[in-house]
Formats: structure tokens, sequence, C-alpha cells
């Protein structure tokens, strides 16, 4: 699996959130995925409403340079490009990952655009003090994934930094910095209460999860907008 997937997460003007996704959904999905990207979800931060967070991927870091060039000198963001960046304040704080278990489906069906998403997707973001090792990428691949899916989780993918260099200088990225992202599904934001309270009952998750765990963590909870593949 060779898949480079960037997570992005955008502080927005207040009150512009809306905007930029009626934009991005109208005018930004088939036009980069023209290019050879894909684009995975597009999302509403549930407890920042002034935060935009979507995904893309890239089959490599070759194809991602030619993606973005392609797109970000091409006709449609030259066009729109003013209009989008009038509702953002900061587009740099951006995660370079790659995959390493459960790697974002294949199978993910565009046909999906366009109908309504009510689920809930977390984006739990654990900071390590330094690249993580194999037994430690074993025990989330191995152990947490499997404990989140029996307290009702849908596991999307386990994802770590991807270390290349950002060749794209136009699109910074954060550096120096060592991540596992679990990305996960839930039928509905009652679905995802049920199983924090699931998983905090499990003896296993308690004793042998829970105490092993990065004690730095980011958790995002997103709703997924009507075009978002990823819900």
């Amino acid at each position: 699996m060779t898949d480079v997937i960037e997570l992005r997460q955008y502080t927005l003007h207040p009150g512009r959130r809306e905007e930029l996704i009626e934009l991005f959904d109208r005018e930004f999905v088939e036009t980069q995925e023209a290019t050879g990207m894909r684009v995975l979800g597009q999302f509403r931060d549930l407890d920042r409403p002034d935060h935009f967070v979507w995904l893309r991927s890239f089959p490599d870091m070759e194809a991602r340079l030619r993606s973005l060039t392609s797109f970000y000198t091409g006709p449609v963001w030259k066009a729109n490009a003013a209009a989008a960046n009038a509702t953002m304040i900061d587009t740099d704080d951006v995660l370079l990952l790659r995959p390493v278990k459960h790697g974002v489906p294949a199978d993910l069906d565009p046909t999906i655009r366009d109908t309504p998403a009510s689920s809930l997707v977390t984006a739990t973001i654990h900071y390590l003090p330094s690249t993580p090792d194999e037994p430690l990428v074993r025990f989330f691949g191995e152990t947490v994934l499997p404990l989140l899916e029996k307290a009702g989780a849908t596991p999307l993918s386990l994802l770590r930094t991807e270390y290349a260099e950002n060749d794209f200088e136009g699109l910074p990225v954060r550096t120096g910095e060592h991540v596992l992202v679990v990305l996960a599904s839930f039928a509905d934001q009652d679905a995802y209460a049920e199983h924090t309270e699931r998983l905090a009952a499990l003896p296993e998750w308690r004793d042998d999860v829970r105490p092993h765990l990065p004690d730095s963590v980011e958790r995002l909870l997103l709703t997924p907008t009507d075009r978002s593949m990823l819900r």
C-alpha cells in the first residue's frame, strides 16, 4: 500500500463554513479527481463551527506532485480561488499520512455522493514522541481496532505519518511530528455516545489498552457533507 493521504483542517472566518462547503462540493470534487487524486471526505467539525476538515489521497508522492500542480494551475482553481480563499483564515494544518492497516477503502462508491449523510466520523490523532515502532503499530492494528469494532465502531483506516518531503511548496504540511490516526464511523451521534460507554466498560480496553495509549490525543468529531464518500 503506497497511498499518500492528506488530512486537512481549515480554520475559517466566522460564519463562512457553509459557503465554503457549497463551493467546494460544487466545484472541487470531480475536478480534483480528474487530475488523478481522490477526494475521500469533506466534513463539518462538530466541536468547532468555523472549521472544515477534508481528506484526499494520491497513489504515491510523484502522483501527488503531478495532481496538485495540475489542479492548482488549472482553470477551475483559478476561477474559484478568490472565493474559496475569502472564507479561510488558515489552511496549513495538514498531516501527510499513509495507511498501515485498513487502508482507506479502494471501493468507495462515488454514487453515494449527493445522498443524505447522517453518520459521524471520528479522526483520533495519537501524538507520539518518536517514529512509531512496529510493535506499537501492530498493537493498534491487532488490538485497538478490533476492540473499537467490538464496542460498535466501524474502523475505516489506521494511518501513520508519511515522512517523505513535501515537494509541493505551495501547500505546507506539518513536519517534525509523529502520529497514528484512527478513522472510524458511526451511524449517528447517538451511536457514538453509546460506543464510548461500551468501550469504557470493556475490561480488556480498561486494563490492556488504555494504559498503553499515548497521552497526547486529538479527537475530531466530524459530520460528513452530502458529497462525502467517507461517512
